[in-house]
């Protein structure tokens, strides 16, 4: 069975933590049940493309609904494909949830102690990694396509948590639904960049298509990073759901060729 298991139409959930915490939400949502139309049809959740901003909201105002967390404690950021991770706090609820040029600038990671926050950032394709840390009340998201996996964001945000006091022991990690190796092909400047920050997986993590294309497995890069950190094997989960292989149930940049909408990851504790 999946990490992510489908709790309503627009939603999938991490069944895992949400029955250890039952006040915790964390999951993935769907393309589906929405307003929007053509290309973003129709749970478009991205202000950042061009969908209309009313639909958008509306879309929001839906995933809240089912989520049970209204949009007013939802928290969104401006993603850049960079390594920058910041720290919520209550006072940011409502960044990036109603309108894009309110979100939190230049950052595609997020993590909070606060209840009653929702951490949000967009996908379709890219990796999400939720992160939690039971025992300090502590949660985190991170957008690592593989320009942010090149930067080893999901090791940023351990780093940052070991500052706080965390051990990497401690933290439990979920790599969501995303591009499957068979959906992804990268040239060879994109894989020597990776074969830079890999250092215990070989060539596991891609094969060769063709001469100069490979299909790479962000997911197992990822799995390596978040190991090289010092998260214990047993403590990362996988999901093998695939945003592009499902066409009818997610959002694809690749599959769609840049013209699609966007899901969100989330994460964040009810008050």
């Amino acid at each position: 069975m999946d990490t992510f298991v489908r709790t309503g139409q627009r939603a999938f959930s991490i069944t895992e933590w949400s029955n250890e915490d039952s006040s915790l939400i964390a999951g993935f949502s769907t393309k589906l049940s929405g307003a929007s139309e053509g290309c973003f049809g129709s749970l478009n959740l991205g202000y950042h493309v061009e969908d209309k901003e009313n639909h958008v909201r509306a879309n929001r105002e839906l995933l809240a609904g089912e989520i049970s967390l209204p949009l007013s404690t939802w928290v969104g950021a401006e993603q850049t494909h960079g390594d920058r991770v910041v720290k919520v706090m209550t006072a940011d609820k409502g960044k990036g949830a109603k309108s894009y040029d309110t979100a939190i600038k230049d950052t595609d990671g997020m993590y909070t102690f606060e209840s009653g926050v929702l951490l949000t950032l967009a996908f379709a394709d890219c990796v999400p990694i939720y992160f939690y840390a039971p025992n300090h009340h502590l949660v985190g998201i991170v957008h690592a396509g593989w320009k942010g996996t090149v930067k080893q964001i999901a090791a940023t945000l351990v780093r940052e948590w070991n500052s706080l006091g965390v051990k990497s022991e401690e933290i439990q990690a979920v790599i969501g639904p995303s591009i499957c190796q068979s959906c992804y092909i990268v040239d060879d400047f994109v894989r020597s960049r990776i074969d830079k920050i890999v250092t215990n997986i070989g060539e596991k993590y891609y094969t060769e298509k063709e001469q100069g294309q490979y299909l790479l497995n962000l997911k197992e890069v990822n799995l390596s990073i978040l190991q090289q950190a010092g998260l214990l094997r047993e403590n990362i989960y996988t999901s093998s759901l695939c945003t592009s292989c499902d066409s009818s149930t997610f959002f694809s940049h690749r599959r769609d060729q840049g013209n699609t909408g966007r899901m969100l990851g989330f994460i964040g504790w009810k008050e």
